[in-house]
Order: structure tokens, then C-alpha cells, then sequence
């Protein structure tokens, strides 16, 4: 019957088929002895790496699949829906799009072709610190021109990956604060190979959390960084993530989608087999009313994902969209996660079931990337025309 319910999302079905196959191959318990150990995926993620899911969006001229956001958004919603974890990896889908937008000829010959094969991982973005928080145009790290190089020093936190990443785009000042006309001018963005530079500038902090998630905070001292790596022009770096961020929304936006999609599963089979006083659980609005709640904000959400990808992939304008896109979804699976855990009762909370530890990786993007708060200034601002309310 849920299937049925779900038949709208056969779009890009032999993507989601081949997804499905693949994820089937990483079961919940190599996800749970992950989980314990606070291990990275490395088998998943070379999986995915080898599969080509990975370089998806990236053009076929330089090694990828030169497919679209709407293909992409299939990938990882499938991966979440599988009880799998893609935050592992999301990021190498989408991070690159700054140096496929705005990198030189030179660059994108370097090491897109390497990125697509996975010979090289990008999937570190420096961005957010401590001092700043969502508050990115006040960023502190600064990188000084030095003659055909860079010297970099600061720090950056909540830094995804990069213990397990070949190469970070990092956004730092390169021109002081106090000597621009717009607090979005003098940010550059750089490209960092970790490979030379862990242990020669950039030391890592590693941060333990409260699901599975490589995370860390990263230290840089006279970090040295070629000129040569610079992504665009100097100074225009913040407009540059800009491009990348409705991407991301959009995808997170997916996986929140697929997250949901797993709870809801669950939580219907079980409201339908466990029986209590002598009749399904489900059976009782108490029940089924969370459930039918969530199943309606998921399939909200899964419209407004779409939409969204299809103006990104069109080239229109998709602010708004992918917004409330990332807004919906990230809500949809939170409310999706509340109704099976309470549906499961204390069988919830038991790692077998794979649903507490969903509930915890779900929960994250309430948060980030980018709080659903910070969408609704976005929305009361940008979108409704209210004064700016920070």
C-alpha cells in the first residue's frame, strides 16, 4: 500500500533502481558498527565513488555524467531512504560546482577529471568559524598575497570531511574588512590540497558529535597556498558560494525527503502488525494521525524539491525555491522521525531498529546547513519584502 502511495517518485527510476542495488549492499548493521565506532564509510563511499553516482554533475568532457540537480536529488534521496548516510560524501556532488563555474580553463583541466574518478576527493569546505557563525561576511581567517602565493592563518569550524578529503575550497578575507565598500567584498576563495598541507599550516581538531559525522576544526598557521589556486578573482569569493548554495539546499533538501520516506515505512509497518488490547496500533488516530501528518508535509516537501531542481537545472532564478525546499524537507523528516519513534515506542530507542540512529542524523539539518531560521529571514526578506530582522 505505501508504494503505492509513493508511485509519484518514479522519476529517474533506473537511477533510483541502481542506487537501490547498491545501498542494498551496505545493510543496517554495517551502519550501526559504524555508528558505535565512530568510523567513516570509506567501503560506502568508494562504492558510490566507482558507481559514478558521485561525479554525476560533473560534464562528460571532463570525466562525469554531465547530468543535472533533478538526477542528483534522485541519488541521494535513494542513498537516505535506504537507511544509508550520504552525508558522508553529499558534498563532492556539489562543492565542485564553484571551480566548474567560475575556475579557470587551467584549473577545471587539473583536477575536475580527477575529481570525477575519484582519484582526488573534494569534499572539505571551510567556511563557517567560531567567532562568526552564520554571520559569513564576518569572517576572520585571512590570506595575505605573498609575491605567487598565499599565506593563510585563522580557523575555521564545523569543517566536514576533511580528514577525509583530498582537496578544500576554502572562503577566507583577502582584503580587511574596514577597507570595503560592502561586507560581501574582499572574501576570495581558494583551493587547498590537504594532501601538503595537513601538517605543514593546517592542523585538524577533530569534533565528536552526537550522530556519525566527520567533522572537525581546522587551524591554519602560515599556510601556503599558490596563487595559482585562487578561484576567480580575488575578492568576489562570497558571490562565488552563493551559486553553490542553492544546489546544496536543494540536495539536502532530497536526502531529508528520503529520510522521511524511511520513517514513514516504518512507521506504517509497524502500526499495522503490532497488536495491542487486541488490535493493530494503527488502528487508533492517536496513531495514525502523526503518521498521515508527516506523509502529507513529505509529499509537500518532495513537490517543492522538484520543483526547485528543475528551475536550477533550467537556469532560472531558484532562491526561493530551493529555500523553502530545504525548509519543508528538513521539517517533513523531523515530523516523519517524531511519529516513528513515538509509533515504535520503547522499541525506537533500540539499535537494532536503526530508527534512533536516524533520528539522530535527521535532526542535524534542522541546523545546517543553513537553520531553518535563517531561511525564514530569508523568506520575510527577501521574498515578503519585510524589514531585515538582524
Amino acid at each position: 500500500m505505501l508504494n503505492q502511495a509513493f508511485a509519484g517518485t518514479g522519476q529517474f527510476a533506473e537511477i533510483r533502481d541502481a542506487v537501490r542495488g547498491l545501498c542494498a549492499k551496505f545493510p543496517g548493521a554495517y551502519w550501526r558498527q559504524l555508528d558505535r565506532e565512530r568510523t567513516y564509510p570509506e567501503e560506502f563511499v568508494q562504492a558510490l565513488t566507482d558507481s559514478g553516482f558521485l561525479a554525476v554533475l560533473i560534464p562528460e568532457e571532463f570525466g562525469g555524467s554531465g547530468l543535472g540537480i533533478q538526477e542528483a536529488a534522485a541519488i541521494l534521496e535513494e542513498v537516505q531512504r535506504a537507511a544509508c548516510n550520504s552525508a558522508a560524501c553529499h558534498a563532492q556532488m556539489y562543492i565542485m560546482g564553484t571551480l566548474l563555474r567560475h575556475g579557470s580553463p587551467e584549473q577545471k583541466s587539473k583536477w575536475l577529471p580527477q575529481i570525477a574518478s575519484g582519484t582526488l576527493r573534494l569534499q572539505a569546505f571551510g567556511v563557517t568559524e567560531p567567532t562568526s557563525g552564520t554571520d559569513t561576511t564576518n569572517l576572520r581567517t585571512f590570506a595575505k598575497r605573498d609575491g605567487d602565493r598565499y599565506l593563510v592563518n585563522g580557523q575555521k569550524l564545523w569543517t566536514s570531511r576533511v580528514e577525509h578529503s583530498d582537496l578544500m575550497l576554502l572562503l577566507a578575507r583577502t582584503t580587511p574588512k574596514e577597507e570595503v565598500t560592502k561586507r560581501t567584498e574582499g572574501l576570495s576563495v581558494l583551493l587547498v590540497d590537504l594532501r601538503e598541507a595537513i601538517g605543514n599550516g593546517i592542523t585538524i581538531q577533530p569534533i565528536r558529535t552526537m550522530m556519525n559525522h566527520a567533522t572537525a576544526e581546522v587551524f591554519f598557521e602560515n599556510l601556503e597556498v599558490p596563487a595559482a589556486n585562487l578561484i576567480g578573482e580575488e575578492g568576489k569569493g562570497f558571490r562565488y558560494i552563493l551559486d553553490g548554495m542553492n544546489a546544496e539546499r536543494i540536495l539536502i533538501a532530497a536526502e531529508c525527503v528520503g529520510d522521511a520516506r524511511w520513517f514513514l515505512e516504518k512507521s506504517v509497518d509497524y502500526a499495522s502488525q503490532r497488536v495491542v488490547f487486541d488490535r493493530p496500533i494503527g488502528q487508533n488516530q492517536g496513531v495514525q494521525f502523526p503518521i498521515a501528518r508527516a506523509f502529507a508535509e513529505t509529499e509537500a516537501a518532495a513537490l517543492m524539491v522538484r520543483e526547485a531542481a528543475q528551475r536550477f537545472d533550467s537556469g532560472h532564478p531558484c532562491g526561493k525555491e530551493a529555500n523553502l525546499a530545504k525548509l519543508l524537507a528538513a521539517d517533513a523528516s523531523w515530523k516523519a522521525a517524531e511519529s516513528c519513534l513515538q509509533t515504535h515506542g520503547g522499541f525506537g530507542f533500540a539499535e537494532e531498529f536503526d530508527i534512533e540512529r536516524k533520528f539522530r542524523e535527521t535532526r542535524l539539518y534542522q541546523v545546517a546547513p543553513i537553520s531553518t531560521n535563517l531561511i525564514l529571514s530569508y523568506l520575510a526578506e527577501h521574498v515578503l519584502g519585510l524589514p531585515r530582522s538582524y
